[in-house]
């Protein structure tokens, strides 16, 4: 379902991508510190863009460890043809983005069967032959 993973030099955000059904993928991305506005997800064609930029800093905050990455980033997933992005939810720091891939529609379509010599027709319907 996915062609292939943009990649990112310093592999930040790391994501996870699962199987959870048949025609149905989860890319699940570990922003933590990031709100909902800081965070945008977009369509390109079939890549699929991640961006995540935090507010600025409030001014007065002495921080004596910081391991939390709060630095911009951008993830990109090419998606193969036809997949469709179902939505979005962000929950405890992990976001979260369900794909899936529709089935074809099966559609019955009777295509009828002529005879050049004779004139007479034949029609095939659901694999059964009537002669007119």
């Amino acid at each position: 379902m996915l062609d292939r993973v943009a990649k990112n030099a310093d592999g930040y955000p790391p994501y996870n991508i699962e199987q959870t059904g048949e025609n149905r993928l989860r890319i699940t991305l570990a922003v933590a510190g990031f709100g909902m506005d800081d965070l945008q997800i977009t369509q390109e064609d079939n890549q699929l863009v991640i961006r995540g930029k935090q507010k600025e800093e409030q001014e007065g905050r002495v921080f004596l460890h910081r391991g939390i990455a709060a630095r911009q980033f951008q993830r990109a997933f090419v998606l193969a043809e036809g997949i469709e992005v179902e939505g979005a939810w962000l929950d405890n720091g992990l976001l979260h983005v369900d794909l899936r891939r529709p089935q074809p529609e099966v559609r019955v379509r009777t295509i009828e069967i002529r005879n050049q010599g004779n004139g007479a027709t034949r029609t095939v319907v659901e694999g059964r032959a009537e002669k007119r």
